[in-house]
């Protein structure tokens, strides 16, 4: 059983001053956690949370509102070693899914004086924007139906701007909407979605959205698997904690942010927030070191029967291929300030994916890849080949997440595929094989910008890697990677 160490919750009721999109795991073991150290560090505060989940169902709402919003986050060092932190700054949880029970209490609340900062982790996916342009899709049903009932929104970025149109009749003050999504420049797309579906709406409201809103940029970082029956279960018998809104995560967490906020903000730096005038180095170095290694051993792993991050680390062979990735693939394309060492943080990294308390499973990583792969390697990609460099991994990882896409896994398990272009691999699937079916695949403009689908040397590389997979399997690719200096 391992040492646990139990931080209450203390200070008083904090009054609600941050509105939060996007009530998921991520987002109650992070910028919550946060905000609780500061609320026990000061006693009292006025940046309590209000948080709204945007979709999936509204158990996990139910949960909170049963409990008075109270919930635990067990922070795993290793299977000896957790700090249990009870949460008590989530002041109320709404319920803005299907059916949108609470839609109109949640513009309220972001339209109330007090309300200073709005923040979001609704995923890559959830700001509506092309992956690989980077554009509003204009043509998505729920970017449709917020153009012509912008009073009723069903988007994170329409619900955004419907609580800053309100805002700007009632003569307030913007406040600051920061991004807390793994996207690359996240505060200035977040401004891009928001102020593309204002110019569809109200050209005045875009100007003024342009003029007075602050999109700072962020960079989050800490492990949060998916809870499911087991994590609860193990909650339960080794915490002796009986919450069903837990939250389990590693203890390792990081927080960088452009200090931009013209309504003020907590004193984020004094609880280890980075405070920063530029945060995409960062960003970048995030996405394409740890994000992109993730990916790779999602879509390879899955290849070779692996189920979590820990087997798939633990695999040598694998393990040598993500180290040549990051050496070879990721870091040569990042430009930091002095003083990061990126071996360093590889190193790190490595270590973070051992944690076998987590028991992260590939399968979660391996969603919405359609959105996540641009950000990850293709704008690595394309500086690497403008650079006169190899992508062998990341062709092979492309490879791979071309045949989960359109093939049963090993030992012929059919695999969901959550991703929304799910239906477009399907009918590609159902229509080419081999050779074609790549080709198709690196055709698809809302993945695959055209500065790097275009270039043969990209196309080929990746041809050749699926070919090689499917000829010898993933097990033999890896041997050969290995096999390299």
């Amino acid at each position: 059983m391992p040492v646990v160490k139990r931080v209450p919750s203390t200070g008083l009721a904090p009054e609600i001053g941050i509105v939060h999109l996007g009530l998921g795991a991520f987002h109650r073991a992070h910028q919550a956690v946060y905000l609780q150290r500061h609320l026990n560090r000061h006693g009292e505060s006025d940046w309590g949370l209000c948080s709204a989940n945007l979709r999936s169902n509204r158990i996990l709402v139910d949960q909170l509102r049963e409990q008075d919003s109270y919930y635990h986050v067990a922070e795993y060092r290793d299977r000896e070693q957790v700090t249990l932190r009870e949460i008590g700054v989530l002041r109320e949880a709404l319920y803005v899914g299907e059916g949108g029970y609470d839609l109109e209490l949640l513009l309220q609340r972001m339209a109330a004086p007090q309300t200073r900062i709005v923040t979001l982790t609704v995923t890559e996916k959830g700001y509506c924007l092309s992956p690989a342009t980077g554009l509003l899709r204009i043509e998505d049903p729920a970017i449709a139906h917020d153009i012509a009932h912008p009073q009723a929104p069903r988007t994170a970025p329409g619900i955004v701007l419907e609580a800053l149109r309100r805002r700007r009749v009632a003569g307030l003050a913007a406040f600051t909407v920061l991004c807390c999504d793994n996207m690359p420049d996240n505060g200035q797309r977040t401004r891009q979605a928001v102020s593309a579906l204002a110019a569809l709406q109200d050209e005045g409201l875009m100007q003024w959205v342009n003029e007075h809103v602050a999109f700072p940029g962020s960079m989050v970082d800490r492990i949060v698997p998916a809870m499911d029956g087991e994590s609860f279960t193990r909650v339960e018998q080794q915490l002796d904690c009986h919450d069903r809104a837990a939250v389990v995560c590693e203890t390792f967490s990081q927080w960088v942010i452009e200090d931009h906020f013209p309504l003020g903000r907590p004193d984020w730096e004094v609880e280890g927030v980075q405070m920063v005038d530029d945060v995409r180095p960062f960003e970048t170095m995030k996405l394409r070191m740890l994000n992109g290694s993730h990916s790779l051993l999602a879509y390879v792993g899955l290849w070779v029967g692996h189920e979590t991050v820990f087997d798939a680390i633990n695999d040598a062979d694998l393990a040598h291929f993500i180290e040549r990735y990051m050496a070879q693939e990721a870091a040569p394309t990042l430009d930091m300030p002095a003083g990061i060492d990126l071996a360093v943080y590889a190193n790190d990294l490595k270590a973070r994916f051992a944690n076998d308390s987590l028991q992260h499973r590939l399968g979660q990583i391996a969603m919405d890849g359609s959105q996540k792969l641009p950000q990850r390697w293709l704008l690595g990609a394309q500086r690497l080949l403008d650079e006169g460099r190899g992508l062998a991994c990341t062709a092979l990882g492309i490879a791979a997440w071309i045949r989960y896409c359109t093939q049963p896994l090993p030992g012929g398990s059919a695999h969901l595929i959550e991703d929304p272009l799910s239906a477009t691999f399907a009918d590609l699937a159902g229509r080419f094989e081999g050779t074609s079916l790549v080709e198709a695949f690196l055709d698809l403009d809302e993945v695959f910008p055209a500065a790097l689908s275009d270039r043969a040397a990209f196309r080929d590389a990746v041809q050749c890697a699926y070919d090689e997979l499917a000829r010898d399997g993933m097990g033999r690719v890896l041997g050969n990677f290995a096999a390299l200096n």
